[in-house]
């Protein structure tokens, strides 16, 4: 699934290509995309058509173009959704599921909506040009200027689940996904499962700068790609997975103290990680009241 490198990858190239274009039309080929826009495709359609996309704008994996009636076109990408910018003449790609066509855009393009697995969606957020509502739940990323490390910290060392999990936690914080919090772990030399409540403030801090750190170089790599599947807008893939330490590397020796990398299952997927360089978090021991202390 696309991460918060990549989702920004492709916010950027929708920033310089497509804001300040109107839409002169909407072709929804399959009506699941639009699933989540309670209008239907026709009126997912109308909606949009004689709109002007006027930003472009990103809420950890989730991104939306401001349109200047103040209702906002909300995107998720899903497991692999692409939203890429065609010439008008492009023959329609295999998993074509919306083409929005396009007036005033850069070199006379047109946007399409493609996903083969169509977990993906599109809708359009009455009122959601500054925030759309659908999202406001979701906190903000470490890369937004106004994320509150102090808090991040104060809330993650309050609870006793263990540390990736909170990184994946989009209420506590966005856009980090699996990838990456395994890399920031690594880096941070920190086992996914220690509970927020046995790190240190430093630790956590440190945690996140780390992540902060290897977010910031996958974008300037153009993100993390392992298929076809994650392309930016114009269908270019990255590059960042040829510097990645834990994530997928299982069984592979670590680059910091030659142990092979271990892989566990981890909520549906996966975790990387160096069992010497991360070593697990020792149980708490428990002590039944009145029990015999040990000799």
């Amino acid at each position: 699934m696309p991460e918060l490198p990549e989702v920004e990858v492709v916010r950027a190239g929708l920033e310089r290509h497509v804001v300040g274009a109107r839409v002169v039309g909407v072709d929804v080929l399959h009506p699941r995309p639009v699933r989540r826009d309670e209008r239907g495709p026709e009126g997912f359609a109308a909606a949009l058509t004689g709109r002007t996309l006027t930003g472009a704008r990103r809420r950890g994996k989730y991104l939306w173009l401001p349109l200047d009636d103040g209702d906002a076109l909300l995107a998720h990408l899903g497991m692999s959704g692409q939203m890429l910018v065609q010439p008008a003449d492009a023959a329609p790609e295999k998993h074509l599921r919306v083409r929005v066509r396009l007036d005033g855009a850069a070199d006379g393009r047109h946007l399409h909506f493609v996903d083969q697995r169509m977990f993906g969606g599109l809708s359009i957020s009455a009122g959601g040009a500054d925030l759309p509502p659908e999202i406001a739940h979701i906190a903000r990323d470490p890369l937004d200027p106004e994320f509150d490390d102090d808090e991040f910290a104060a809330r993650v060392r309050r609870r006793a689940s263990g540390i990736k999990r909170q990184l994946l936690d989009q209420n506590l914080v966005s856009g980090v996904g699996n990838i990456y919090a395994d890399e920031a772990l690594w880096r941070a030399g920190v086992h996914g499962e220690r509970p927020g409540e046995r790190l240190s403030r430093a630790q956590v801090l440190a945690l996140l700068d780390h992540a902060r750190d290897v977010m910031a170089e996958a974008l300037a790599q153009g993100g993390t790609s392992f298929d076809a599947l994650y392309v930016n807008v114009n269908g270019e893939s990255g590059y960042f997975d040829r510097s990645l330490h834990a994530y997928g590397r299982a069984d592979e020796p670590c680059d910091r103290c030659g142990t092979p990398i271990r892989r566990v299952a981890f909520m549906n997927r996966s975790s990387y990680f160096c069992p010497r360089c991360q070593p697990a978090p020792r149980r708490r021991r428990v002590v039944t009241p009145g029990a015999a202390a040990p000799d």
